[in-house]
């Protein structure tokens, strides 16, 4: 470490997020960029000389954080690049995407601010690929073997980076016309631009790995074929069911699911159509869902213009600090605000009298456009069918019970449903194709090898685990390629940082 008492000496800083009137107007990333490297010099500075760095431990990937932190900090970029490289694929994505329990897991976070370690990863990474640090890496020799990977996400990216590296021939099939899976049409630009995405794929396609879009595997193109096909065969079609809320007046138009919204504005984003077909423009929006998917509406509703905006969340308001059940070094369920809910509080606040006139709840006095511990009742539409508003309760913290006495009703042109996921999708024949088996939480059944019922297929990211972080999905991506390595060639030396049976540190 460059500094020992780096820690001691300098505060936590991370990096200012752009205005947020000027950030609303666009749909550019909301951090600033490459022009804060100082800044994070001295934030990898403040890594400690802790001994044991339970970071590593926090981090599915295993990533190694205080050496990169030190090389940062003596301002070796080359030399940290190759540090975070060894471990993760995409740190772009992960320094953009990921809720950093690896900070969670911080010794300093015992009693103090952790390390901005996740400021200093994507640092890394942005400027790795300015600088030419990050070449593509083809096999030095082939090895004859031939592998589909089904999805296109981080998982399956991840895996079949991993596998071309290895010598294997690699096809990875997406259904969709772009590749990316929910990284490019679930994430929304203001969180990570899809130029970072589109690097990354370029980088792949250099390499060896091959791509085919609008690729149905178990709809237009036969499961059973594909298997027949290659020598191994790699799930990674995520977890893409999602959960409904089957309410009087479900059917009014305006009432969508999240991925549905989320999936358009981000197609406008790619130049497919000027404008949505699901806009928020003008409209009373309610967002039923207190998770990060139900924060990217927030972010998206309020850059098309949105007359107002509530999130609602069945689940209390989270304490500032550790609850006791959570001890360091796990990722506690803490208050949070993200960049979405700091534009819907300063545009809330800026049109308050509005807001209070047409009967939208206005910020909690701690200042919120969340709705805590509320329930949605039923929906409530015009004479055309269109929603118009939504009743909703409170509920008791405990049992979600309805609090007598608390019914309202607030107005809402537009409902999104942000309600998370029960599996993977069951429609089509991808299953059955394939010889698989769905179990009880709606996720394809593995072993600790990643394998399926069915000889060759494997299963990696959300697919089997179940809804999850990006960082799980990369870190199972090339646990995965490890064993489909060694399926196919008796051994293998691609690193496995965890088994399926692994149980995060995050509540």
């Amino acid at each position: 470490m460059a500094d020992p008492k780096g820690f001691l000496k300098t505060p936590r800083r991370t990096w200012p997020r752009r205005p947020v009137e000027d950030r609303v107007r666009d749909w550019h990333e909301v951090y600033q960029g490459q022009a804060l490297l100082p800044i994070i010099g001295a934030q990898a500075d403040r890594c400690m000389d802790c001994g044991i760095p339970f970071c590593h431990d926090a981090c599915p990937l295993g990533n190694l954080i205080p050496e990169w932190n030190d090389l940062v900090s003596r301002d070796d970029w080359e030399a940290a690049s190759h540090r975070l490289h060894a471990t993760n694929n995409f740190p772009e994505f992960t320094g953009r995407l990921c809720p950093a329990p690896c900070e969670s897991g911080c010794v300093l976070a015992i009693n103090a601010d952790p390390v901005t370690i996740k400021n200093v990863e994507v640092a890394i990474a942005d400027d790795a690929w300015q600088r030419g640090y990050v070449p593509p890496r083809p096999p030095q020799r082939m090895s004859g073997r031939t592998v589909a990977v089904i999805g296109s996400g981080p998982a399956g990216l991840a895996c079949a980076q991993q596998l071309t590296r290895a010598g294997h021939t690699v096809t990875v099939y997406e259904r969709a016309d772009r590749l990316g899976g929910l990284l490019r049409y679930g994430i929304p630009e203001f969180k990570m631009e899809k130029a970072h995405l589109d690097r990354r794929l370029g980088q792949m396609r250099a390499e060896g790995t091959k791509f085919r879009t609008g690729a149905d595997v178990g709809g237009g193109l036969d499961a059973a074929g594909l298997r027949q096909r290659y020598d191994a065969v790699v799930i990674a079609i995520g977890a893409h069911s999602w959960r409904e809320l089957p309410l009087t007046g479900r059917e009014l138009t305006g009432i969508h699911q999240a991925m549905e919204y989320l999936t358009l504005a981000n197609r406008v984003c790619d130049g497919d159509m000027a404008a949505s077909p699901v806009s928020a423009a003008g409209k009373d929006v309610v967002i039923v869902g207190g998770g990060d998917t139900g924060a990217d509406c927030l972010g998206t509703v309020l850059r098309q213009g949105a007359a107002s905006v509530v999130q609602l969340d069945i689940n209390p308001r989270p304490g500032e600090d550790r609850a006791e059940h959570e001890p360091w070094p796990i990722h506690p369920k803490v208050y949070r605000v993200s960049p979405a809910h700091e534009e819907a509080l300063e545009l809330a606040l800026a049109a308050g009298e509005d807001l209070a006139r047409r009967g939208v709840p206005l910020p909690t006095r701690e200042g919120d456009v969340r709705m805590f511990c509320a329930s949605t009742l039923q929906f409530e539409g015009d004479a055309n069918g269109q929603v118009s508003s939504l009743h909703l309760t409170e509920v008791e913290e405990r049992g979600r019970a309805p609090r007598t006495g608390t019914e309202r009703v607030i107005p809402a042109q537009l409902v999104l449903l942000a309600l998370g996921f029960d599996g993977v999708e069951r429609d089509g024949e991808l299953i059955g194709g394939l010889g698989v088996r769905v179990g009880e939480r709606g996720t394809i059944a593995r072993d600790e090898d990643f394998a399926t019922d069915a000889d060759g297929v494997f299963v990696a990211g959300d697919a089997g685990r179940g809804q999850s972080l990006i960082v799980w999905a990369i870190a199972e991506g090339r646990s995965a390629a490890a064993a489909v390595d060694r399926y196919l060639m008796g051994a293998t030396e691609l690193p496995a940082p965890i088994s399926p049976m692994t149980r995060p540190l995050v509540v």
